[in-house]
C-alpha cells in the first residue's frame, strides 16, 4: 500500500489557516507549496467515514497542527482549548482543584458551553475511556491531560452535532486528536517557564524518534512534564477568603472566611444557634477572627489552598505500521502515561458534628458554675488545624492500545477493522489533615483530645484522631469496529460514495472510597462512589452524493443499542455548495444524544459541599449565621437508574469566501435544541423543599419561627430540563507580503445569540434558570492577532478577549456591576538561524492582567472562565536531526 498523506486545500483550511496565522506558525507560508508536492490519496476526514482526496467537507471542521499549537505557548491541551473562542462554560482545567474536588488532576473541554460530557473526544478517530473520577461527582469526561503535546500531529474540531457519525456524547461537537505518525529522524524539545507573581513554574522535555522504510514505519514519543503548585496565597486578589478586607473600598466584597475556626465556636447541643466564639482558657480565637455579629470564630482557609496543584506527568506513545501484503497494512497504537498530582487545602472543618457531654473532664466551663453553658452538653464548629492542613495525592495511570488492519477491496474500496482496549486507573490518597470523626468523638468522650485547648493535646491524641483516606477508580473501554467505504455507483457529477460499519463497545467504571467514607466517618471533604457497566452495539451508514459538480450532499445515520436504557437512531443531512471558485456555502441538520453516564446511573451515596442560600430560614428569621448568603452545606447525592438520554436537534449554516488565498472568511450560524438534560438543581430543591424533613435535615431550634440549621440536603439526578443555544462563528484572515516581510492578520470570534436553560418552577411550570450573559456565560469571545516573518525570524502578538457577564444571581445586589470583560496579550518571537534548531521566547498575558472581580466565591474571580496564572514567560527550543 502507498503511504497516506493529508492535504489541506484552500477551502478546507477554514479556521485552521486563520489560527495558523493567529498563532504565528513559521510553517504557514510553506503549507500550500508543501501540500501540493505531497502525494494525494483518499483519507478519512473528521466528521465523515467516507474517504476523500481532500479535507473539504460539508461539516465545519477547524484544524490546528503541531506548529500552530506550539506557537500559542501552551504546555498542555487544556491550555490550548481555553484560548479558543468556541470553548465555553463547563471547560475545566486543574485550576481551582481543591481538597473538595472530585476530579483532581483532570481537565476537559466544553464546546459551545454545553458541557464536557456533551463534547466527544476521540484519538485517531476512536473513542477513549473516560476518567474514573467524574467532575462535580457526575460529569463524565475524557481527561485530555493524558495526551502530551509532543505526540500530536493535529487537532480537528468538528463544530456541529455528530451522533449520526460517532454516537453518544457528540451533541456539541467532536474533538479528534490525531497523533504523530510516519516520523523519520529524531526530534528533541525542551521548555522552561514561570509566572511573575510566583508559583506555577513549568518544565517540559520530549523526544520523538521515528523510522520509515518501504514496508513499515515506527514512531516513538517520550514526554516529561512538571508544573509546580500555585497557591491562592500567591495572588494578591485571592490570598485571603476575607475579600472585604482585601477590598476595603468595595461595598459588595464579602467575608468568606469559614464559620469553623480554631479553636472554634462553642454552641449548645440542644440549640446550636446559641453559641459564642471560644475565648476561654489558654487557647482562644484570635481577635481578628471573632465575628461578634454572629458569635463565631472564623477561619481564613484561602492561603493554604491550591489554586493550581503541582503535577508531574510521564508519557509514552508508539505508533507503527507494517505492510502485510501490497493490499493489506497492519497498524498499532500504544500509549501510556503516569500522572502525579498533589492538592492542598486547609485543615478539615466540622460543623456541629462533634459533641461534648456536660460532665466531660475537658468541659471549658467546668470551673464556671455561673456561666449559662455550665454543665450543658455542647457541640462545636471547629477546624482540625492541629493535625495539619489537608493534602491529597492522586496517582493516575492511562493505557491505550489499538491493533488493526486496513486494506483495499478491488480498485476503489477501502476497509478497516480494529480492536481497542483503553484503561484509566487512579488512586487518590488523603495523606495529611484528615480526621476520622468516629475516633475524634471517642477521643473527646474519653478526655484524650480536648477540642477547645489544641495546644494541650499530645502527639498520641493527634495520631489517634488522624487517618489516611483512599479512593480507587478504574475505567475501561473495549471495542471492536469495522467499516467499508467506496464508490457505490457512477453519477454524472462524480461517484456516489458509501460508507458502512459497525462497532461493539463495552464500558465499565468503578469509583470506590474506603470504608471510612462509606460509614460517614470522614468530615470536611467530598468523596464519590459509583459503579456500573454497559454494552453498546452500533451500525452506521453514510452517503456522499454529488448532486451537481458544485453541490455535494452528505446523508448519515447511526443506530445504537444500549444494554441499560434501550435504542436510539440519529440521522444527519449536510451539504456543500460552491457556486463560484471563491465562494462556498455549507449547512447541516441532525439529531444527537448523550447517554446517561455510568456515574449518573450508578452513583452510590456521595457527599458534596455546594455553596447554597438557605432561603427558607432567611425568610423566617433573617440573616442569622448568614442564612441569606451563600455558604457550604452538606448535600448527599445518589444515582438514578431510571434516567433517559439527553436528545438534541441542531443545524448549522455557513459561508466560506476565499480570494486568492490572500483573504479568507468563514462565517457560520449554529443552533442547538437539547431536551431532557440530565442535571441536578440542589438550590431549587433546597429552596422549594427545604421544610420537608425527608429532603432537608435540620437541627432543632428553641425559636418556633426558626426552622433550624441545616445538617443534610438529599438530592439526585433527573432529566430535569431543556436548553436552546444559537450563535455565530466568524473566522477572518488576511495575508500580505511586503519587502519588510510577510504579515498575517486574523480575527476569530464566537458570539452567543441565545442561551436559554429551562428548569422546573415551583408552580409546576418552567423557569429560565440561565441565559446568555448570565453568570459564567459571556456572550462574546474573540482572539485577534498579527504575525510577521522574515528570513530567520518570526514574531506574533495576539489579543484575547472575554466579554463581561452577570454576577451570580445568588449574590447579586442592586448597584453591583457585572463581572468585567478581560483582555490579555500573548507574544512570541522565533529564531530559525541555527542549523536544525528552533528557539522560541514567549510571554502569555504580557501585561499581567488580573482576572475581574467575582463576588460569588472566596478567590475573588471566576476560575471556570478566567485564568489566575498571570504573566507567564517561557523559553523553548527544538532540535531535529
Amino acid at each position: 500500500m502507498e503511504r497516506k498523506f493529508f492535504k489541506k486545500t484552500p477551502l478546507a483550511l477554514g479556521l485552521s489557516a486563520l489560527l495558523a496565522a493567529l498563532q504565528g506558525s513559521p510553517a504557514l507560508a510553506q503549507q500550500g507549496q508543501d501540500a501540493g508536492e505531497r502525494e494525494l490519496e483518499l483519507v478519512e476526514v473528521t466528521g465523515s467515514h467516507i474517504k476523500r482526496a481532500q479535507m473539504d467537507g460539508p461539516s465545519p471542521v477547524a484544524s490546528l497542527n503541531a506548529e500552530d499549537i506550539a506557537a500559542t505557548g501552551v504546555t498542555d491541551l487544556i491550555g490550548l482549548f481555553t484560548k479558543l473562542p468556541i470553548s465555553g462554560q463547563g471547560t475545566f482545567s486543574t485550576q481551582a482543584n481543591s481538597s473538595d474536588d472530585t476530579a483532581n488532576g483532570g481537565s476537559s473541554v466544553s464546546l459551545r458551553g454545553l458541557g464536557a460530557d456533551s463534547t466527544l473526544i476521540l484519538v485517531n478517530g476512536r473513542r477513549v475511556s473516560v476518567s474514573p473520577f467524574a467532575k462535580n461527582i457526575d460529569t463524565s469526561f475524557v481527561d485530555i491531560n493524558n495526551i502530551p503535546l509532543a505526540a500530536i500531529e493535529r487537532v480537528d474540531v468538528l463544530k456541529d452535532g455528530a451522533s449520526a457519525t460517532y454516537g453518544s456524547d457528540a451533541i456539541a461537537g467532536v474533538i479528534n486528536i490525531i497523533l504523530r505518525d510516519d516520523f523519520d529522524g529524531v526530534e528533541l524539545s525542551g521548555k522552561v517557564g514561570g509566572t511573575s507573581a510566583g508559583g506555577g513554574s513549568e518544565s517540559n522535555l520530549s523526544m520523538v524518534w521515528g523510522n520509515v522504510t518501504d514496508n513499515s514505519s515506527h514512531t516513538v514519543i517520550v514526554d516529561y512534564f512538571n508544573r509546580e503548585e500555585t497557591l491562592y496565597a500567591d495572588r494578591d486578589y485571592a490570598r485571603s477568603a476575607n475579600q472585604a478586607a482585601l477590598r476595603p473600598d468595595d461595598p459588595f466584597a464579602t467575608d468568606f472566611r469559614s464559620s469553623a475556626g480554631i479553636p472554634g465556636t462553642i454552641a449548645l447541643a440542644s440549640d446550636p444557634t446559641v453559641r459564642l466564639a471560644d475565648t476561654f482558657g489558654n487557647d482562644v480565637c484570635a481577635p481578628e477572627d471573632i465575628d461578634a455579629a454572629n458569635n463565631l470564630c472564623r477561619y481564613d482557609y484561602a492561603p493554604f489552598m491550591s489554586m493550581v496543584p503541582s503535577t508531574e506527568r510521564v508519557s509514552f506513545n508508539y505508533l507503527g505500521r507494517y505492510t502485510v501484503t501490497d493490499r493489506v497494512e497492519a497498524f498499532a497504537e500504544i500509549s501510556g502515561q503516569n500522572s502525579k498530582t498533589t492538592v492542598k487545602g486547609a485543615g478539615s472543618p466540622s460543623f456541629n458534628e462533634l459533641f461534648m457531654s456536660g460532665d466531660n473532664p475537658n468541659h471549658p466551663f467546668a470551673d464556671m458554675p455561673t456561666h449559662p453553658f455550665y454543665g450543658q452538653d455542647l457541640t462545636m464548629r471547629r477546624r482540625t488545624v492541629d493535625i495539619g492542613n489537608r493534602r491529597k495525592e492522586v496517582d493516575s495511570d492511562y493505557f491505550r492500545s489499538v491493533l488493526g488492519l486496513e486494506g483495499e477491496l478491488g480498485s476503489s474500496w477501502n476497509w478497516e477493522a480494529a480492536y481497542s482496549y483503553i484503561k484509566s486507573d487512579a488512586v487518590e490518597r488523603g495523606v495529611d489533615g484528615f480526621p476520622n470523626s468516629r475516633r475524634v468523638q471517642e477521643a473527646i468522650d474519653s478526655g484524650l483530645w480536648d477540642p477547645f485547648e489544641p495546644s494541650s493535646n499530645s502527639a498520641e491524641a493527634l495520631a489517634y484522631i488522624e487517618t489516611t483516606t483512599t479512593r480507587v477508580g478504574k475505567s475501561t473501554t473495549r471495542s471492536v469496529d469495522a467499516q467499508f467505504s467506496g464508490p457505490l455507483l457512477s453519477m454524472p457529477s462524480g461517484d456516489l460514495m458509501l460508507a458502512i460499519g459497525a462497532e461493539h463497545r463495552q464500558d465499565s467504571i468503578s469509583d470506590n472510597p474506603d470504608d471510612q467514607f462509606l460509614r460517614g466517618d470522614i468530615f470536611g471533604t467530598e468523596a464519590t462512589q459509583a459503579n456500573g457497566s454497559r454494552d453498546n452495539t452500533a451500525v452506521f451508514a453514510e452517503l456522499a452524493v454529488p448532486v451537481l459538480e458544485t453541490l455535494e450532499l452528505q446523508v448519515a445515520a447511526r443506530h445504537e443499542d444500549y444494554s441499560d436504557f434501550g435504542t436510539t437512531t440519529d440521522p444527519k443531512v449536510s451539504f456543500l455548495w460552491s457556486p463560484l471558485d471563491s465562494v462556498s456555502f455549507r449547512g447541516s441538520w441532525g439529531t444527537a444524544f448523550r447517554a446517561p453516564s455510568l456515574s449518573q446511573l450508578g452513583l452510590g451515596r456521595t457527599d458534596e459541599s455546594p455553596n447554597l442560600v438557605d432561603s427558607i430560614r432567611c425568610e423566617a428569621v433573617g440573616n442569622i449565621n448568614k442564612a441569606c448568603e451563600p455558604q457550604e452545606y452538606t448535600a448527599v447525592f445518589a444515582g438514578n437508574p431510571d434516567l433517559g438520554p439527553e436528545e438534541s436537534e441542531s443545524y448549522n449554516l455557513g459561508m466560506i469566501v476565499n480570494l486568492d488565498e490572500q483573504l479568507l472568511l468563514t462565517v457560520d450560524y449554529y443552533s442547538y435544541d437539547i431536551e431532557n438534560i440530565i442535571d441536578s438543581d440542589t438550590q431549587y430543591v433546597f429552596s422549594n423543599l427545604g421544610s420537608d424533613p425527608e429532603v432537608v435535615v435540620r437541627l432543632p431550634s428553641a425559636d418556633p419561627n426558626d426552622p433550624g440549621e441545616v445538617v443534610t440536603i438529599y438530592d439526585s439526578f433527573q432529566n430535569i430540563g431543556d436548553l436552546s443555544t444559537s450563535g455565530i462563528d466568524l473566522d477572518l484572515r488576511y495575508n500580505l507580503d511586503t519587502d519588510y516581510g510577510s504579515f498575517g492578520f486574523s480575527y476569530v470570534m464566537n458570539y452567543m445569540l441565545e442561551y436559554e436553560e429551562l428548569r422546573p418552577a415551583a408552580d409546576g411550570g418552567t423557569r429560565i434558570n440561565r441565559e446568555a450573559g448570565d453568570y459564567e456565560l459571556p456572550e462574546l469571545r474573540w482572539t485577534t492577532a498579527m504575525d510577521w516573518s522574515r528570513d530567520n525570524v518570526s514574531a506574533r502578538v495576539a489579543v484575547n478577549f472575554i466579554d463581561s457577564f452577570a454576577q451570580d444571581a445568588a449574590v447579586a445586589q442592586p448597584g453591583m456591576g457585572d463581572i468585567d470583560s478581560m483582555t490579555t496579550v500573548d507574544t512570541t518571537v522565533n529564531y530559525f538561524g541555527f542549523e536544525s534548531v528552533t528557539v522560541t521566547l514567549g510571554v502569555t498575558n504580557l501585561f499581567d492582567e488580573e482576572p475581574p472581580m467575582d463576588y460569588a466565591d472566596f478567590m475573588g474571580f471566576t476560575p471556570s472562565v478566567h485564568s489566575g496564572q498571570g504573566r507567564f514567560a517561557y523559553l523553548s527550543s527544538t532540535y531535529k536531526f
